[in-house]
C-alpha cells in the first residue's frame, strides 16, 4: 500500500514537472513570437526632422577637425503603422572618413530608442578635413532599414581662410573687370570721342549711347562721372545726359549677365587663351580681344574663389541669421546701398549676390531689394564727383540719384509680382540631386537686374523733358567761388577716359589760342592809332594764357600716367607742343611789343603812309596765319594744315620784301621812315616770328 502510494506520488510529481516545463516553453515561445512580431513591424529608421529643418537631425554639419560636432545625430524608429517604437536597438557606424583620418569616434555605437522612438549619438571628428558619413540602422530583421548622415570637417583656421579666399576672390573680380575695360577701351578708344560728338539729341539714341559707354567702361559709376565731366566741360547739356543716365543703368546689366553664366570651370582656360592672344598677336584688334578675355577669365576665377571660400557659411548659423535679415526689403536696400557706395561698383556687389545664390544662401525674392540698393549705391560716386563741379554738373548727379529712388519706390511694393515676372522669362529649374535647389537662380537674378533697369527706362523716358525742368527748378543755386582764371573744359573726372580727356585738353588749347589771337588783334593799335587803352587787357590775357598752359600741361601729364595707346601719346605731344608755341607767341606780344608800344606813343614819332599800310597788311596776314593754326587745332583738318604751310612760304617772303621796301625809303631819306626805322623793322620781325610759330602748329599736326 505504501509502495502504491509512493508510486502515485512520483507519477503526479513527474506529470506536474513536465506540465510546468511545457507551460514555460509555451510562454517562452509566445514571447519570442511576440518579439519577432514586434521586430518585423519595424519598417523604417529615419532622420528626426523637427520643424522641417534637415539640420535638426544633425545632418550636413560643419565643424573643425578634432572637435565634437555641435549637434547629435537623431533618428526615429517607427513601425509599419508609423508609430514610434520603444526599446529598438539602433546601430550607428562611421562608414566613410577622409583618407588617413585618425581619432574620429562615435560616443555611442548601440542606442535603444526611447518612448518616442528617438535614438541619438554624437561624433567626434578626426584629424583630417573632408567628408565623414555615419549610418544608423536596425539589425536582425528581414525588413531592416538605414539612414545616412553626411558631415564635414574643416581646418581649424577656416575663418581666416574664408576671409583670405573672399578678399582674394573679390580682388581678382575687380582686376578682371578693370582688365576687361582696358581691353575694350584699347579696341575702340579712338572712336569714343567720335561717338560722343556725333551723338544725337534724341533721348532714345542717347539712352543707347549711355548703355554702350557703360559696356566699354564696365561701370555705370564711371559713366556717371564721365557725364558730370562732360556737362562741366560744356560738351553736353544737362538735358542730353538724362537718356544716357538711364542707358548707363542698362549697360551695367550686361556685365552682370556675363558673370551670371557658370563658366568658372573654364575660367583658367579663358585666361590662357586671352594671354596667348595678348602676348603673341601683332594686330591691335587681337591684342585688345586678348586683354578683354584675360580679364573675363580672371573675373570668373575670382568668383570661383569667392564661392568656394563661402561654402562653410551655409551651415554657420550667425551668418545665416544675417542673410535672413538682409533679405528683408528695407534692410536689404540699405545694406546694398551702403556696401555698393563703399566699393563703388554695383557689378561687384551683384557678383557677391550671385555667389550667395550659387551656395543656396539667398532666394530670388531676397535678392531683389539688394539689386535695388546696388543701383542706388552707384549714385554716390557721381555725387562725390560733382562736389567740385558747377550747378549743371550737380544736376546730373541729382538726376541719377532721383531716378534710382523712383525705381525703388515703384518696385518696393511689387517684389512678389516682379519675381513672378522674372520667373515667367526664366522658369525655375530644380535639381533633386542638390536638395531641390533652383540651379538657374543666378540667371534669374541677372535677368531681374536687366528687367528692372529696362522697365525703369521705359517708364521714365517719355517724361525726361518734364523731369529735367523739375530738377532745374528744385536744384539749389550754390554760391560759386570767385576765381580770376578758370579752365573751362579739362576735368579730373574724365582722366579715366584718355581719348575724351585728350579731346578736352585740345579744346582748352583752342581757347588758349583764341586768347593769343585776341592779343595779336590788339597789338598794332598802339603803333597805328597811338592808343594805349588795350595794353592792360593784353597783359591780363597773357596771364590767362600762362595759367591755361600750366593747367593743360599738368592735365596732359596725368593722362600719360594712364594706360594709353601710342597714338594717344602722339596726340598728347601735339597738344603740349602747340601749347608751347602759343605761349611763345603770347610772350612775344606781351614782352616785346608792349614795352615798345609805351615808348612809341610817348616818342612823337610816326610811320610814313606807305610804311603804316605795309604794317597793317602784314599784321592782317599774320592774323590769318594764326587763325588757320587755330582751325587746324580745332578740327585736325589736314587740308588746312597743308594750306598753312604753303601760305607760310609766301608770308615769309613778304616779310623780307617789306624790309627791302623799308630800306628803299631810307635811301630816299623819307623823314618818317628814318625816325621810325627801328620800330618798323622790329614789328615786321615780330609778326614774321609769330607766323613761324603758327606754322609750327600746323606742321606738327601733319607729322602725326
Amino acid at each position: 500500500m505504501a509502495k502504491g502510494y509512493l508510486f502515485c506520488t512520483k507519477q503526479i510529481i513527474s506529470t506536474l514537472k513536465w506540465s510546468i516545463i511545457l507551460l514555460l516553453f509555451v510562454l517562452f515561445f509566445n514571447k519570442g513570437v511576440a518579439s519577432e512580431q514586434q521586430t518585423t513591424n519595424i519598417l523604417n529608421v529615419e532622420k528626426f526632422v523637427e520643424g522641417g529643418s534637415v539640420k535638426s537631425a544633425g545632418d550636413k554639419q560643419y565643424s573643425s577637425i578634432n572637435s565634437r560636432l555641435p549637434k547629435p545625430f537623431i533618428v526615429q524608429v517607427t513601425d509599419t503603422l508609423g508609430n514610434p517604437v520603444k526599446g529598438a536597438r539602433v546601430y550607428f557606424e562611421v562608414i566613410k572618413a577622409p583618407d588617413g583620418a585618425k581619432d574620429y569616434q562615435l560616443e555611442r555605437v548601440i542606442v535603444f530608442s526611447n518612448s518616442d522612438g528617438i535614438a541619438r549619438t554624437h561624433l567626434r571628428l578626426g584629424d583630417k578635413e573632408g567628408e565623414y558619413q555615419v549610418v544608423a540602422k536596425i539589425k536582425g530583421s528581414v525588413l531592416s532599414s538605414f539612414t545616412l548622415f553626411t558631415v564635414y570637417a574643416r581646418p581649424s583656421n577656416w575663418v581666416v581662410m574664408l576671409f583670405v579666399g573672399l578678399l582674394g576672390g573679390l580682388a581678382l573680380f575687380f582686376m578682371g573687370i578693370s582688365q576687361m575695360s582696358i581691353g575694350i577701351k584699347h579696341g575702340i578708344a579712338d572712336k569714343l570721342r567720335v561717338l560722343l560728338l556725333r551723338m544725337s539729341k534724341n533721348k532714345y539714341v542717347a539712352t543707347f549711347f549711355g548703355a554702350l559707354v557703360t559696356v566699354i567702361t564696365q561701370s555705370s559709376s564711371a559713366t556717371t562721372v564721365m557725364l558730370v565731366g562732360f556737362v562741366q566741360s560744356g560738351l553736353l547739356k544737362f538735358q542730353q545726359t538724362i537718356g544716357m543716365i538711364l542707358g548707363a543703368a542698362i549697360g551695367t546689366t550686361i556685365t552682370v549677365q556675363l558673370i551670371s553664366f557658370k563658366l568658372a570651370d573654364y575660367s583658367l582656360l579663358i585666361v590662357a587663351v586671352g594671354f596667348v592672344l595678348m602676348a603673341f598677336s601683332k594686330k591691335i584688334a587681337f591684342k585688345s580681344a586678348g586683354e578683354a578675355m584675360l580679364g573675363f577669365g580672371i573675373l570668373f576665377y575670382g568668383m570661383h574663389l569667392m564661392s568656394g571660400s563661402m561654402a562653410p557659411l551655409k551651415t554657420y548659423d550667425p551668418f545665416l541669421h544675417i542673410i535672413e535679415q538682409i533679405q528683408q526689403p528695407l534692410i536689404g536696400v540699405l545694406v546694398a546701398t551702403l556696401f555698393t557706395a563703399i566699393i563703388q561698383s554695383s557689378a561687384a556687389f551683384i557678383g557677391i549676390v550671385l555667389t550667395l545664390a550659387t551656395q543656396g544662401l539667398i532666394t530670388l525674392e531676397g535678392s531683389i531689394p539688394l539689386l535695388m540698393g546696388a543701383n542706388l549705391g552707384t549714385a554716390v560716386t557721381g555725387i562725390i564727383a560733382s562736389f567740385s563741379s558747377g550747378r549743371e554738373a550737380k544736376k546730373v548727379a541729382m538726376a541719377y540719384t532721383v531716378f534710382k529712388f523712383i525705381g525703388i519706390l515703384l518696385l518696393y511694393w511689387l517684389i512678389q509680382p516682379f519675381s513672378d515676372l522674372v520667373r515667367f522669362f526664366t522658369p525655375d529649374s530644380i535639381d533633386s540631386l542638390q536638395g531641390g535647389e533652383v540651379v538657374n537662380l543666378s540667371r534669374q537674378i541677372a535677368n531681374a537686374h536687366t528687367i528692372y533697369n529696362v522697365l525703369l527706362a521705359l517708364v521714365v523716358l517719355p517724361f525726361t523733358n518734364y523731369f529735367a525742368r523739375i530738377v532745374d527748378f528744385v536744384m539749389p543755386i550754390f554760391p560759386e567761388e570767385k576765381v580770376k582764371f578758370k579752365a573751362k573744359h579739362i576735368d579730373e573726372n574724365l582722366l579715366n577716359t584718355p581719348s575724351v580727356a585728350i579731346g578736352l585738353a585740345r579744346q582748352e588749347l583752342v581757347d588758349m589760342a583764341r586768347l593769343v589771337k585776341d592779343m595779336l588783334d590788339h597789338s598794332l593799335k598802339p603803333f597805328t592809332e597811338k592808343d594805349l587803352k588795350n595794353l592792360d587787357q593784353i597783359r591780363e590775357s597773357e596771364e590767362y594764357v600762362n595759367f591755361l598752359r600750366d593747367n593743360i600741361n599738368e592735365y596732359l601729364l596725368k593722362i600719360t600716367r594712364k594706360d594709353i595707346a601710342k597714338s594717344q601719346i602722339d596726340e598728347v605731344f601735339q597738344v603740349m607742343f602747340a601749347s608751347k608755341e602759343l605761349e611763345l607767341i603770347g610772350d612775344i606780344i606781351s614782352k616785346n611789343l608792349l614795352d615798345r608800344a609805351q615808348w612809341w606813343v610817348g616818342s612823337g614819332f610816326d610811320f610814313s603812309d606807305d610804311g603804316k599800310n605795309e604794317l597793317l597788311e602784314y599784321h592782317r596776314l599774320t592774323q590769318k596765319q594764326l587763325k588757320r593754326a587755330i582751325e587746324v587745332l580745332e578740327n585736325l583738318d589736314i587740308d588746312i594744315a597743308r594750306k598753312q604751310l604753303k601760305k607760310y612760304d609766301h608770308f615769309k617772303e613778304l616779310g623780307l620784301e617789306l624790309e627791302r621796301s623799308h630800306f628803299e625809303r631810307l635811301k630816299k631819306d623819307v623823314g618818317k621812315s628814318v625816325e621810325s626805322s627801328k620800330t618798323h623793322l622790329e614789328l615786321v620781325s615780330v609778326f614774321r616770328t609769330i607766323g613761324s610759330h603758327a606754322n609750327n602748329i600746323a606742321r606738327i599736326v601733319l607729322e602725326k
